[in-house]
Parts: structure tokens; C-alpha cells; sequence
């Protein structure tokens, strides 16, 4: 009697990379063989994507909630060291897009102006992510205002800790089914990232994209270097281990689906779950993923400075090292306005432009062109800053031999 596992047994208990490997592939073939039903599977991924958004959201206020009200006292969050972690990568990567940048001069033919709002100086968008922290926890709900709920939430939490034990564990009860809602989302992504690959590719072709290859190819150099080099290379300084098996783990597990989704903030499930079986402490990783996903933006501030310098070199303005820095800077701190929305890093070109003396309607056009090429740069921005996320979380939270040990067991219960 053959005891091998039946099809339909695999697909709902399998490998949940393969079988995302595997809609990658079936989508692909329908986009070119069938394109028109290719594109009516476009609901399969609005729908994903809707029900990632939708429990995002609850899962971080409730998450970060439960965490702080049930810690014990005493107990290291390690949430400093993966700050400082953000910070370094984040402004590492913009200095790489500078000096991709410097090497492989971009410039671009500018055409449309697209009119669009977009933030007019570093004090506007300081502004708004302040303004954010105050907001009503309803409407932070409601819009996905992560930085409203994270506030919200260490407020509530803090609070908690003095209320009684029975209320206590009805918050983390409430933790456990949000979490369990969101296991079975993400037990839906194969589907999802069937729709969104197939209707990407039926609708945009691949033809597009070739005549901003040179641009799309700075661009994914740089997020490539960041990915495998740089932050392997931050993370082996601060646990003196090999960091690719972590490194490698996050892109799998986490970085195919952020760049599908293409939005951070719809990935952060994917990560506490990605986290949870990498057995990190939930009072540490309930805080920064969410975190994460607002200011950890490698791959936004490789996109700000290098469409940025192309509009410099289009228009034949000098650029000093020193200007180059300053640029990097700029592009660090802006990028925390990108806030995982898709195609966020975009609109803050302008701002970046305007240290060089670019008019608003040239750098506009730029954006335009951001849009045009978004279907691979997004995509590819997401996944860097989303993966990141959980590597610099679990880098910062035990040692290398620890996270080594950690990753092993892994394996194994995903192979089991």
C-alpha cells in the first residue's frame, strides 16, 4: 500500500517555499500561454495582499500589547542593538547606491511630468512621522499607521503590567488567536502569489523595462551588494558567526514574498511568523518587525539616491564627495517616509533633488520613470528591506551560536 503523501495533502501541509516557487512558475507560464486568464487572477492576488494589510495591522497592536504587558521584569529586548542595526544598514546601503552611482553613471530622457504630491523638505516629513505618533488608535487602525499603533500599544502594554493576572492572559490570549488568524493567511500565499505574478506579468510585459535596463541595473547591483555583502557583512561583526545561513534564510522566507506583495508593511505577518519559528524572544520581535518596516529601508534609500543622481546627471550638475554624503543622509532619514507603502521611496525623489537645485517638474519626471520601471524596483526594494528586517532581529537578539543553532532547528522542523 503506497503511504506517500496524496497531492491535495501536499498542498495544504507542504513546504510553503516550494509550493511559492511553484506559483511563480505555473504564473509565469498562464501569463504568457493565457494571458487573458492570467489577468482574471488578478483577485487571487488583491485578495492576499488585502488580508495581509487587513490583519497587519490588529497583529501589531495587539502583538506589542501583549508582549509588554506579560514581560517580565527585568528582561532584555535587545531593541537598541537592532535599532542601531537599522540605522547603519540603512545609510551603508545609500552610500553604496553613491558610489554605484559614481561608477555607473546614470542619465535618463525625460519626457512626461506626472503630478503627483510629494514631501517638501526633511522638516515636513519629520513633521508627518511626529503627527503619526499622536493619532487616534481607530483611525491608526483603520490607515495602517504603524507608528500610531506602536505607541498606542507600548502605552496600553505599560499600563497592563499593573492590572491583574486574569486580564493579563486575556491579552495574551488575544495575541495567540490574532497570530493563529494570521497562520492561516499566510498559508494562502502560494494562491496569492500565483494571481500577483501572473497578472503582473500578462499586463506589463517584460519589454518595458529594456529601455531603462542600465537604470534597473544600478539599481539591482546596489540592492544585491547590500543584500549579500553588506549586511552579511554587519551582521558577522556582531555575532562573529557565519551570517549566510541567516542571511539566505530571510531572502527565502521572507524576501519572495515581500516582492510580491511590494509593501512592508503587508510582509510583517510573514516575518513574526518567519521569526516565531526561528525561535526569537516575541517580546523582542513583536516590536521590531512593525519597526522595522517604518524605518529599516535599505533598499528605499538606494532608490532615492540613485534616481536622484540620475536627474543630476541628466541635467550636468557637478556633485562633490562631500554633496554625495550629505545625499546619503538625506536619503537615510527621508526614507523612513516610505512607511511600507508600494511605490512610497518614489515621491520622496523631489525632496532629495531639491539639495541640488532641481525644479520640481524635472524631478517629477523622474518619478515617472520610477513608476514605469516600479514592477521590478519595488519589488526588488521590498524584498531587501522587509528580509533585513528579520536578519538585523535575529543578528541582535542572540549570539552567532545561538542563531547557528537556531537556524538548524529550523531546518529541520521545515523538513519534518
Amino acid at each position: 500500500m503506497d503511504r506517500s503523501p496524496s497531492l491535495l495533502q501536499w498542498l495544504l501541509k507542504g513546504s510553503l517555499v516550494m509550493q511559492i516557487f511553484i506559483a511563480i512558475i505555473v504564473g509565469s507560464v498562464l501569463a504568457i500561454v493565457a494571458p487573458q486568464l492570467a489577468l482574471s487572477l488578478d483577485i487571487l492576488g488583491g485578495l492576499f495582499v488585502g488580508a495581509l494589510r487587513a490583519v497587519a495591522p490588529v497583529l501589531v497592536f495587539v502583538l506589542v500589547m501583549s508582549a509588554l504587558a506579560n514581560q517580565a521584569q527585568g528582561s532584555n529586548t535587545q531593541m537598541r542593538p537592532i535599532v542601531i542595526l537599522y540605522l547603519i544598514g540603512t545609510f551603508s546601503a545609500a552610500l553604496i547606491a553613491v558610489a554605484l552611482s559614481f561608477l555607473f553613471p546614470v542619465e535618463l530622457v525625460l519626457e512626461a511630468v506626472v503630478e503627483r504630491s510629494a514631501p517638501q523638505g526633511l522638516q515636513e516629513v519629520l513633521s508627518t512621522l511626529v503627527f503619526k505618533m499622536v493619532d487616534n488608535p481607530v483611525n491608526a487602525l483603520i490607515e495602517g499607521n504603524f507608528i500610531g499603533l506602536l505607541v498606542w500599544a507600548v502605552g496600553l502594554g505599560l499600563a497592563f503590567r499593573k492590572a491583574t493576572d486574569t486580564t493579563r492572559q486575556m491579552v495574551g490570549d488575544l495575541a495567540n488567536a490574532v497570530s493563529a488568524v494570521v497562520k492561516m493567511v499566510i498559508r494562502c500565499a502560494p494562491l496569492g502569489i500565483l494571481g500577483l505574478v501572473a497578472s503582473t506579468i500578462a499586463e506589463t510585459g517584460f519589454s518595458v523595462l529594456w529601455s531603462y535596463s542600465h537604470l534597473l541595473a544600478v539599481l539591482l547591483a546596489a540592492m544585491l551588494l547590500v543584500a549579500l555583502v553588506v549586511n552579511p557583512i554587519i551582521v558577522y561583526l556582531h555575532t562573529k558567526q557565519n551570517p549566510y545561513p541567516l542571511v539566505f534564510t530571510c531572502l527565502r522566507e521572507s524576501g519572495i514574498t515581500a516582492f510580491f506583495t511590494r509593501s512592508s508593511a503587508a510582509n510583517i505577518p510573514v516575518n513574526m511568523e518567519l521569526c516565531r519559528r526561528l525561535k526569537l524572544h516575541e517580546d523582542t520581535y513583536s516590536v521590531s518587525i512593525p519597526l522595522g518596516a517604518t524605518i529599516n529601508m535599505a533598499g528605499a534609500a538606494i532608490t532615492i539616491t540613485v534616481l536622484t543622481l540620475a536627474a543630476v546627471n541628466t541635467q550636468g550638475i557637478e556633485v562633490s564627495f562631500a554633496t554625495a554624503v550629505l545625499l546619503s543622509v538625506v536619503a537615510s532619514v527621508s526614507a523612513c517616509g516610505a512607511s511600507g507603502v508600494a511605490g512610497g521611496s518614489l515621491l520622496l525623489i523631489p525632496l532629495a533633488a531639491s539639495l541640488f537645485g532641481i525644479e520640481p517638474e524635472v524631478a517629477m519626471q523622474v518619478v515617472a520613470v520610477g513608476f514605469i520601471i516600479g514592477v521590478i524596483q519595488d519589488s526588488a526594494e521590498t524584498a531587501l528591506n522587509s528580509s533585513t528586517d528579520v536578519v538585523f532581529t535575529a543578528a541582535a537578539s542572540h549570539s552567532g551560536a545561538n542563531v547557528a543553532a537556531d537556524l538548524s532547528s529550523y531546518r529541520q522542523s521545515t523538513q519534518s
